[in-house]
């Protein structure tokens, strides 16, 4: 089964209003439609751009002050209700980023899906990095989970959580063939602690992964005001793939989207007769946990 998958490489910049917000996103949604897109993945924290916006709802000029990331769940119920319709207007699904969203008292990095029979699926982030604990209080979620499409079963894991080569094992054994990784990372140390990871997972799960991260830059909005993104679309490093492992990627820090088609058919060619097999030689009577 092949599908085709595209990632945006969201231009972060200070906007008036929340329908400005909305225009960015339908702008990239129409883009990937003309490209028959089945699958679209936004970046992690795509929604901060919303912080930028005015006290006044974008009637006045001067620069907003910068605001806690608690903000952001005042937008919880625009940002649902924007993909909901442009994952049903499209028929695309929508792996719409992440969003802070407030549950019990606590904050959550959300990975959100939107499918065009109009479900909305969350992965909470499981690994919170440092600034996001310090600084913004973002509580990590409880569990990992792997999701139904008809193209297959995929999972969602934010940035930090592909550095973790367990989390990625577990939906793998779930049954997962596709990863969806947004991202958000400053300089280029963390794009490419990012960037390697997804590639090592790819590799060892033998797995697609696909990530994106914001680029652009949010002068009133504390940790966003530098962003250093590319997306890409990953394959293991076997035959049938490219022999980089990218299928599709972008140009670095450009505000543009990427493309690509992945074929699940070839996963299973490989796991069962690469040039590696990595998956079927794990070790599980060393570690009999990771079965």
């Amino acid at each position: 089964m092949r599908i085709r998958v595209s990632a945006v490489q969201y231009h972060l910049h200070s906007i008036g209003s929340f329908d400005e917000f909305a225009a960015q996103c339908e702008h990239y949604v129409r883009l990937a439609g003309e490209f028959a897109t089945e699958f679209l993945l936004f970046p992690e924290f795509f929604t901060t751009q919303l912080l930028s916006i005015p006290d006044d709802g974008g009637a006045s000029s001067a620069r907003p002050k910068s605001r806690p990331i608690a903000h952001l769940a005042r937008f919880t119920g625009p940002y649902r209700e924007l993909f909901f319709r442009l994952a049903r207007n499209s028929g695309m699904h929508i792996v719409a980023g992440t969003h802070v969203i407030e549950r019990d008292g606590k904050l959550y990095n959300t990975a959100h899906l939107f499918t065009p029979d109009g479900k909305i699926a969350e992965q909470p982030k499981l690994h919170i990095t440092p600034t996001e604990v310090s600084e913004w209080n973002i509580a990590p979620g409880a569990g990992v989970k792997v999701f139904d499409t008809p193209k297959g079963r995929i999972a969602m894991l934010t940035c930090y959580d592909i550095e973790f080569p367990e989390i990625v094992r577990m939906v793998r054994a779930q049954g997962a063939n596709v990863i969806f990784c947004p991202s958000c990372t400053d300089d280029l140390h963390g794009f490419y602690r990012v960037r390697y990871c997804c590639h090592a997972r790819a590799v060892e799960d033998q797995v697609y992964v696909v990530t994106t991260g914001t680029v652009g830059s949010l002068p009133s909005v504390d940790f966003m005001r530098m962003n250093t993104g590319q997306a890409a679309i990953i394959a293991p490093n076997d035959v049938p793939f490219p022999p980089r492992g990218i299928v599709a990627e972008g140009e670095l820090d450009h505000d543009m989207i990427v493309t690509g088609d992945i074929d699940l058919a070839l996963l299973d060619e490989v796991r069962a007769r690469g040039s590696v097999t990595t998956w079927r030689d794990r070790r599980t009577d060393l570690y009999p946990d990771w079965k």
